[in-house]
């Protein structure tokens, strides 16, 4: 669990499923998944209601996967 309180091994790569994309507790719902449906307008409650194997800390796993992924230095060539 980060200090954030979001618990990141909920989000794991693995070469057997989903080809190693990110997905949550290795099920077959990749990350990309979540944030389509959130990029969507799905509600966190809709999410949970349309896919009951999901927990409310997998998507907020997923929102901050997705926050680490982008926060990484830019480099300028002078």
């Amino acid at each position: 669990m980060s200090a954030a309180g979001v618990d990141h091994s909920r989000i794991v790569s693995n070469p057997a499923v989903c080809g190693g994309r990110p997905t949550v507790r290795g099920l077959r719902m990749r990350v990309k998944d979540v944030l389509d449906l959130l990029a969507a307008g799905a509600s966190h409650a809709e999410i949970l209601e349309d896919y009951p194997y999901l927990e409310a800390e997998d998507i907020r796993a997923c929102l901050s996967y997705a926050a680490r992924q982008v926060d990484h230095p830019v480099l300028r060539v002078a």
